[in-house]
């Protein structure tokens, strides 16, 4: 004898699946900021990376450790029309791996890290009308606004909130914000330097927040809850 499916098992079914989806749709729209935080995460860990394989120590350079690999975040990305085929990205946030062997306190292409899996692009989203490069060349998955709808990002605890970066020495010990004169001070009141506790840096969007935590000296990154 055939069996088959009663009127009320199939409301059963129909009511259970849209049950599922009320549950998952949600979560998987704010994936988004976590895949954000992810990514974040692993380029912070490169960074870190970079500076333990390329010490910049130079006795004959004052300021060499001026030069230390570092991550950068920056709100407001304006690109020369020239440069980029769309204009400009107003409200983007954007984030930029590199070492600073100009000491102008900005990246320049030159001195950008390449993306490990793409050599002709470099781990930048952009940086403030100075990254003259084709867009073909920048990542638009640094560019947290456009890609993963991050409206703001927040330093705080163990790091300056308006010093949105942080840079490893050949330890690859973290540190937010430079001294001019002294390589290795360590955080004072309301000057942090060599971290002390730990930096949490938040990323918002209107879905929103995912924290991620910088320990001290070890550098040791994760993602909080």
């Amino acid at each position: 004898m055939k069996k088959s499916f009663t009127l009320l098992e199939l409301v059963f079914v129909v009511v259970v699946i849209g049950v599922l989806s009320a549950i998952i749709i949600p979560s998987t729209r704010s994936d988004n900021l976590r895949e954000a935080a992810i990514q974040v995460v692993s380029h912070i860990r490169y960074t870190q990376h970079l500076a333990m394989i390329d010490d910049k120590l130079d006795t004959s350079d004052s300021n060499w450790y001026k030069k230390r690999w570092t991550i950068r975040f920056k709100q407001d990305l304006v690109f020369a029309g020239s440069y980029i085929p769309n204009g400009t990205y107003p409200n983007e946030w954007a984030y930029t791996v590199y070492n600073d062997v100009s000491k102008d306190g900005n990246p320049n292409p030159g001195e950008m890290a390449k993306n490990p899996l793409n050599q002709r692009q470099y781990l930048s989203g952009g940086y403030n009308n100075t990254l003259h490069i084709k867009d073909s060349q920048s990542m638009k998955e640094l560019r947290l606004g456009s890609t993963y709808g991050v409206e703001s990002v927040v330093f705080s605890d163990g790091c300056r909130s308006n010093v949105l970066y942080l840079y490893f020495d050949n330890l690859g010990r973290p540190f937010n914000s430079m001294n001019t004169s002294n390589p290795y001070e360590t955080a004072s009141a309301g000057w942090h330097k060599l971290l002390t506790s730990d930096c949490k840096i938040t990323l918002n969007s209107n879905e929103g927040s995912v924290s991620i935590i910088v320990e001290p000296e070890t550098g040791y990154t994760y993602i909080s809850g």
